[in-house]
């Protein structure tokens, strides 16, 4: 597979929007989502973007913190990346359960799980909180999980809650290798207890990408010029192929070449990349 076509070049010269990931594309932070470190060609790409007037997201699937607190330390890292142009999990979620009428929701995880589920208007219960009439369950960062969560968990479930989760990967990319999600443990542990498999709301669901859309104010017919930009295959190139956006790889954080020339169908990359240069080659 070529690094870039030149008719893929002009795809992505031509597209509509971009969404990238943050951990191991634009940076590399640590294993508490703490400081972050910018990646080669970041904080070109972003500015040549701007120049040219095409909307982006920068999309983690991370809920350590509230979608703010992401983009200021990407600003630190010296991306010029607004708080609005930041998306976390938790953001595309909010917009579903307002979307199905879903109201009350216990949510594993704490203030960067909950906040923008609390901004949307909903109603949020804790992790261990007596609460009846629960209509969803929710789980994302949370380091702080303890059984009494767990019960409290799977019997809203077994009460007929909808179990719901920002990501069920079990890895992601820091400055030091492969850092555990949190929410993956979480909803086995769940499963286990109710046989019961949760609905991915983050990456790779198409209901995070039509987030993403909606928030740049561009219709669900732009997912075919959008460019997904990301280091795991399962997330960031299956929500591209399941979309039909344009899927590009970067070799800078969990996965080599090899590792994404190895993967089928649903989670093939249109091109594999040692970083973002090439795509700000194809921008100028």
């Amino acid at each position: 597979m070529p690094e870039l076509s030149p008719l893929l070049a002009d795809r992505i010269a031509a597209a509509s929007a971009f969404v990238f990931d943050m951990d191991g594309t634009l940076v590399l932070g640590d294993a508490a989502s703490g400081g972050h470190q910018s990646l080669p060609g970041a904080a070109a790409l972003l500015s040549e973007l701007r120049v040219r007037g095409t909307p982006f997201r920068v999309f983690t699937n991370g809920t350590a913190k509230p979608p703010e607190v992401y983009a200021s330390s990407l600003r630190h890292a010296g991306l010029d990346v607004a708080d609005h142009e930041m998306m976390t999990p938790s953001t595309a979620a909010a917009a579903w359960f307002v979307a199905k009428g879903i109201k009350r929701v216990r949510v594993l995880g704490l203030a960067g799980v909950q906040a923008p589920l609390i901004e949307a208007g909903l109603d949020v219960i804790g992790p261990s909180e007596k609460a009846e009439g629960v209509e969803a369950v929710y789980t994302g960062w949370f380091r702080e999980f303890t059984f009494p969560d767990l019960e409290a968990a799977y019997k809203d479930v077994w009460a007929g809650a909808m179990l719901t989760t920002a990501s069920n990967v079990p890895f992601f990319a820091t400055a030091g290798g492969r850092a555990i999600g949190a929410s993956y443990a979480i909803n086995a542990m769940i499963r286990a207890m109710t046989g019961k498999r949760a609905k991915v709301l983050g990456k790779p669901s198409r209901e995070a990408l039509r987030s993403a859309l909606t928030l740049m104010k561009l219709p669900v017919s732009a997912e075919a010029s959008t460019v997904i930009v990301g280091d795991d295959p399962a997330l960031e190139m299956r929500m591209a192929r399941s979309a039909g956006a344009i899927g590009v790889a970067v070799t800078t954080g969990l996965c080599s070449r090899d590792d994404f020339m190895a993967r089928g169908s649903p989670e093939r990359a249109d091109a594999i990349l040692p970083g973002l240069q090439p795509i700000l080659e194809a921008l100028n």
